[in-house]
């Protein structure tokens, strides 16, 4: 009798020992593909550029991941994305409190392909009310590029000004970018790192419509400056600029 307790002892032993082997193993391949959300490193941004439209939010495979919505003219800033399930979709901005369902109605549908460790803009812009040229529209943009040379930064300009049909930008009043179409996104250049004052004209015309003093270029870094609103307006549509530090 005993030595049948030994028996079944060592049964039990066994089957013990190798559940907690097999175990690792099923979990393992119960989890093959997926993603491992901190090994994206993705940053997101997106900048309300349109003075009609109203707040919006995102949805990310039909899940909303913003707590507050984004309005004109205001920058997210940049956020880590813990998914890349597409669609991504835009919404018209709401507070979601129980017995409220979201809005269905897609602004924008997006099903951009994002790799990992870059950052991405997407700017709204044009206008809700219309439907000719300057109606809703969209600028999305892949905030890398190649490393500056030593002492140097870079800097690209977005016209992101409804109406508006070209701009010349100058950097310490040298033209930096020509003739950049609304919705238009130039090139990167490269420029000494130092302390810039940008300005904004129509195209071949010395006419100023914005300044933009005491701007710091720093060695190895990108950015982006973009115009939005509309020239010659004084109320909340007035023309104006903002500054990205892409990296």
């Amino acid at each position: 009798m005993h030595k049948k307790n030994n028996i079944g002892l060592s049964v039990f032993l066994l089957l013990f020992v190798a559940f907690f082997l097999v175990m690792p193993f099923v979990s393992s391949c119960g989890k093959a593909g997926t993603v491992n959300p901190s090994t994206l490193n993705i940053q997101y941004q997106i900048i309300n550029l349109s003075p009609d439209l109203g707040s919006v939010d995102l949805y990310i495979n039909f899940i909303k991941v913003n707590q507050t919505s984004y309005f004109y003219p205001t920058s997210s800033g940049y956020f880590f994305l813990t998914s890349t399930n597409i669609p991504f979709q835009i919404r018209p901005g709401t507070t979601i409190t129980a017995g409220t369902s979201a809005p269905s109605f897609n602004i924008f549908n997006l099903n951009n392909i994002l790799k990992p460790n870059l950052n991405y803009t997407l700017m709204i812009t044009g206008f809700k009310s219309s439907s000719s040229s300057d109606s809703l529209n969209k600028i999305f943009t892949t905030d890398t590029s190649s490393a500056p040379t030593i002492g140097r930064g870079k800097i690209r300009f977005v016209n992101a000004s409804p109406r508006s049909t070209g701009f010349d930008v100058t950097a310490n009043g040298t033209i930096a970018f020509p003739s950049v179409k609304y919705l238009g996104v130039s090139n990167f250049i490269e420029l000494p790192a130092g302390t810039y004052d940008f300005q904004i004209f129509p195209t071949k015309s010395s006419a100023l419509i914005k300044d933009i003093p005491n701007v710091t270029l720093q060695d190895g870094r990108l950015y982006t400056l973009y115009c939005y609103g509309l020239v010659g307006n004084t109320d909340s549509l007035a023309f104006g600029s903002g500054f990205i530090t892409n990296k």
